[in-house]
This record gives structure tokens, sequence and C-alpha cells, in this order.
């Protein structure tokens, strides 16, 4: 699976729950406090790569940006390189 052009193909990380300050637990599609989920990098079209990403690079993106894949039963993120905000 290869990404093309300015697009780029991550797996989102699992966040699990968070505890509150008053000890409530809010799963991860709750937290509409955070904008940006952290992800790591499948795949880079040509452009992603001159950008300093490449495959296994840790970044945080825009939380509503993209679209979600499946390819052989896996779901995936299918983001534009000016989504990603933050290359770890």
């Amino acid at each position: 699976m290869k990404a093309i052009g300015r697009n780029i193909i991550i797996k989102k990380e699992k966040e699990g729950t968070t505890e509150t300050k008053g000890g409530l637990l809010l799963a991860e599609t709750q937290r509409e406090d955070i904008r940006y989920t952290k992800a790591t990098v499948v795949s880079t079209g040509e452009d992603g790569s001159n950008a300093g990403l490449e495959k296994g690079s840790k970044v945080y993106f825009d939380r509503h940006a993209g679209h979600k894949i499946e390819v052989e039963k896996e779901i995936y993120h299918l983001i534009k390189l000016q989504d990603v905000v933050v290359v770890l």
C-alpha cells in the first residue's frame, strides 16, 4: 500500500480512557477538548518524504482531517500532508 502525491496513510494510536479531575472516565471519542491525535505513518506520497516524514514516524494530526480506509480488515486513515501539525 503506497500513498500518492501529498497524501499520507496513517494508523491512529489507541488512547483508551482518561479520568477527569472529578473522577469521570471519558472514552477516546468523548475528548472534545483535544483537537489533535497521535498516529504512526504507514506510507507517504512523494511530497511527504520530502517533508521529513517516513514510515514509522510518529505524528500529530487534526482529528477531523482525512478519511478512513479498510485494507485487509485493518482501519487506516488517509490524510493530506498539510493536516500534520507535529512530527515527533
